[in-house]
């Protein structure tokens, strides 16, 4: 089965939805089986209400702009249909949550908390797990995994989506990539009188490619936080 994610990402009027705050930005980004896919879900929203000063400082996204852009209810739907049954990749994830429940609860009193339709990761979670005391915002993110920002003068929602998905790659990076392009063919033929029977000379790697090895695995073990499936019991 396909590993099926969406980096989101949200800008509002303000701090806190429980003051009231709308979200007036909204950016996704699909990734399948940790590749992006070319869809996603941009939308400006009319937030029926004033930005504040200070978060206007942030996104530089003004009231004017945001006159005939249309209502959070307009779009709730197409929305849901993007990310609905899909594991979330959100930076600060309470945050953004906390403001599309209150939007979701302001279209139907039927719409749930949108956990109850997907899957999160937290990535501000996780690299203050990687990374202990040191700054992990999305831009120190991207300095330390080299992610280029240089075109973020100021937070835009599908921007962050998109450089929060580089950042995201660079943090898991490993485990996956030892099985990629393996495929197993189901159109082979298995009649033993048609098999041609090949001469397999194996070669053991030296003392030096072992030593190599066994380091790179402890290297995919301290990213993965201990599930480095190759180092657990197996003999190598």
């Amino acid at each position: 089965m396909s590993l099926h994610q969406v980096i989101l990402d949200t800008e509002t009027t303000g701090i806190r939805a429980e003051d009231g705050h709308r979200i007036i930005e909204i950016g996704c980004l699909e990734m399948i089986d940790r590749k992006l896919t070319g869809r996603y879900f941009h939308q400006y929203v009319n937030p029926e209400r004033e930005v504040e000063a200070g978060a206007l400082a942030i996104h530089g996204i003004s009231n004017e702009f945001l006159n005939d852009k249309p209502f959070f209810r307009d779009i709730a739907t197409e929305f849901m249909d993007f990310v609905s049954n899909a594991e979330l990749i959100i930076h600060n994830a309470p945050f953004d949550l906390s403001f599309l429940n209150v939007e979701l609860s302001r279209v139907h009193v039927d719409w749930r908390s949108l956990t109850d339709y997907c899957r999160v990761i937290d990535t501000l979670k996780m690299a203050r797990q990687l990374h202990v005391g040191q700054k992990n915002t999305l831009d120190a993110l991207c300095k330390r995994y080299k992610v280029d920002n240089s075109k973020r003068d100021m937070h835009g929602a599908l921007l962050d989506a998109q450089l929060l998905a580089e950042a995201y790659l660079a943090m898991t990076r490993g485990q996956d990539s030892l099985l990629a392009g393996l495929s197993v063919d189901a159109s082979l033929e298995t009649d033993a009188q048609s098999m041609t029977v090949y001469e397999v000379i194996v070669i053991s790697a030296s003392a030096e490619e072992l030593d190599a090895h066994h380091r790179y695995l402890e290297e995919l073990d301290k990213a993965s936080k201990g599930a480095c499936v190759w180092r657990m019991g197996y003999s190598i």
